[in-house]
């Protein structure tokens, strides 16, 4: 029999939280092969929330330090070499790709599994990669999305969160358990990667100046969809006369990024997450029915000014 534990902060349309999912049974999948994790979504208890399926019962906190030492084992793959960007040159992404390739082995090969999430030879942009589409830092505002995808996962050390007026020190699998089991609080001071909807804050919208005030995160959410970024493969694809970037779950329309993901009812492994995502069916009505998928979730890619974030998703056809 296995046992469900309702994951009360991963939100079904937040981007976010969906990546957290993600990294969540990877790291399980890291941190001790037999809990064989599993997730489904709990459709007709509101609001919505995901399930997590494991082979014997586990206290939630147990499963915060099972999930946290993975995430530690996994991050070991996360070395760029001092680059802060995503602007690799055709020759120096295939020489990589091609090392790593060569290195890896069946059981240990989350690194080249990662790097073929963010680049590929064959997607060229100008004289460099045509990066994931999930890359939205490109330097603005100081914000350089390899540097802090080398940084989030990796980063493990307790905490500083103000608490009632004093400093208290979380730690991180702590960061972890309330990520997962409770609703979001967004008082981390640490680096995100514009992937939640609260992160878009636009000036018109608000009272004061957004750029003036610090920006808060949810950290165990970051780290967790950092390794589920690794999980969502680049495709290239042949797009206005030119091979461009894209991953599993997304489309492009009329020069438009979005990202489907579906909401499904019986426990599915990693791997068959994955195949819902690329399915052909996957933005179809009714195209994954047949696999207990109820309806797909779609969150938009947007831009203002230098910066781009991604909405709350929608069921895919109300869009």
């Amino acid at each position: 029999m296995r046992e469900a534990l309702r994951l009360e902060g991963l939100e079904p349309d937040n981007l976010l939280a969906f990546l957290a999912l993600l990294g969540l049974l990877r790291a399980l999948e890291e941190a001790d092969g037999s809990f064989l994790p599993r997730a489904a979504w709990d459709v007709d208890i509101h609001p919505m929330r995901p399930r997590l399926f494991l082979s014997r019962p586990v206290e939630p906190e147990s499963i915060a330090e099972a999930v946290d030492k993975g995430i530690v084992v996994l991050s070991k793959g996360y070395n760029f070499d001092g680059r802060k960007d995503l602007n690799y040159s055709r020759d120096d992404c295939r020489t990589l790709l091609e090392q790593e390739g060569r290195e890896a082995i069946l059981g240990s090969r989350w690194r080249v599994d990662l790097l073929a999430s963010l680049m590929s030879d064959a997607a060229i942009e100008k004289n460099s990669i045509d990066p994931t589409p999930l890359c939205l830092l490109t330097g603005q505002g100081h914000q350089h999305f390899l540097e802090r995808l080398a940084k989030v996962p990796s980063f493990s050390e307790p905490l500083r969160r103000s608490q009632k007026g004093k400093k208290v020190h979380v730690f991180s699998a702590q960061c972890i358990a309330e990520t997962l089991f409770h609703p979001w609080h967004y008082g981390d001071p640490t680096p995100s990667f514009r992937w939640d909807p609260q992160e878009e804050r636009r000036y018109a919208l608000l009272y004061g100046d957004p750029s003036k005030t610090n920006t808060t995160t949810q950290h165990g959410a970051n780290r967790l969809a950092a390794v589920g970024i690794g999980t969502l493969t680049l495709v290239p694809q042949l797009r206005s006369n030119s091979v461009r970037a894209n991953i599993l779950g997304g489309s492009f329309e009329k020069g438009e990024f979005s990202f489907a993901w579906p909401i499904w009812r019986k426990p599915a492994t990693l791997s068959a997450i994955r195949g819902m995502l690329a399915h052909p069916g996957l933005r179809k009505e009714n195209g994954l029915s047949h696999l207990g998928v109820d309806y797909v979730m779609v969150a938009r890619r947007i831009q203002y000014g230098y910066y781009s974030n991604f909405v709350r998703a929608v069921p895919l056809h109300r869009l």
